[in-house]
């Protein structure tokens, strides 16, 4: 596996690695879920093309710099677990080599970031769009994976593709859980036992109103009480927002005649978690 930090070595690097080539942007603290994308990339690649991978923690997509400064940089760890993945290619640049100093661009997306998320995280998506926009322009990859547990992301970024003519495919991976169906995050290494232990409970939620959907009901002010109510019986979270919207236009809903996500976000502490279930349109699910 080939490591790079700056742009020139990126360039010569990708003069020399076979297409198609297949991009994973992270973060970094890789976990399985991670993994799962990497896999997800080399299926898509095959055995001769291309699985890239950056690791950058974006400044520009925290809206508060405590978050940044804690934010887990686990660096040779996660060399490790690229190049155990099979990883081809790993960028791994400053800020100062993605940034300008005087930069004054940014890309802005004005409808699907404007709620959950976007709405308590106030140009959160403006750092995210700005960012794997230049990791597209860099890498000129055929085809990005990104996972579904951050869907709002991902319908911003396919949104982004669309409007801008960004010639990638977007490719979605499914939410890889622990066994107690906490969603796997880079986050969840920041929460103390007691929290780990109750940060189950966000997926929980989500079950209790895809229960009362299973069971036919459609009310959108049903769904949610299902889920609050098992959101609020624990005493150590603070929900930060808890809709049901278009899964296509992430507008709210009020009853659900189409496909539709339920997305929660709630903090523990400082340590701020996500998670979301979509629903089939009604009928759907028995065809």
């Amino acid at each position: 596996m080939t490591l790079v930090e700056t742009l020139a070595e990126l360039r010569q690097a990708l003069r020399q690695l076979p297409r198609p080539l297949v991009l994973v942007p992270t973060m970094g603290a890789l976990h399985r879920g991670h993994f799962a994308l990497l896999r997800r990339a080399r299926e898509i690649a095959g055995p001769a093309g291309t699985v890239a991978v950056s690791i950058f923690v974006n400044p520009i997509q925290f809206d508060r710099a405590d978050d940044l400064s804690h934010y887990p940089r686990p660096f040779e760890a996660d060399l490790a677990a690229c190049r155990n993945e099979g990883a081809d290619l790993l960028f791994h640049p400053s800020a100062a080599a993605i940034y300008h100093p005087d930069r004054s661009v940014t890309v802005s997306e004005s409808l699907l970031a404007r709620g959950l998320c976007g709405a308590t995280r106030p140009g959160h998506f403006d750092g995210v769009c700005t960012v794997v926009l230049k990791l597209f322009n860099l890498f000129r990859p055929e085809a990005a994976v990104f996972g579904e547990k951050d869907r709002q992301q991902l319908a911003v970024i396919r949104r982004m593709v669309r409007d801008l003519d960004v010639p990638v495919q977007i490719i979605a991976c499914p939410t890889v859980r622990e066994p107690d169906g906490l969603a796997l995050s880079s986050r969840n290494r920041r929460l103390d036992p007691l929290q780990r232990a109750d940060a189950p409970r966000l997926h929980q939620a989500l079950q209790a109103a895809a229960a009362r959907f299973a069971s036919g009901e459609r009310s959108a002010e049903a769904l949610l009480d299902a889920a609050r109510a098992v959101l609020d019986a624990s005493p150590l979270l603070m929900l930060d927002y808890l809709e049901l919207v278009d899964a296509g236009t992430l507008q709210p809903l009020h009853h659900i005649d189409r496909p539709a996500i339920l997305a929660a976000a709630v903090r523990y502490g400082e340590t701020r978690l996500i998670d979301n279930l979509e629903f089939p349109a009604p009928g759907a699910e028995n065809a």
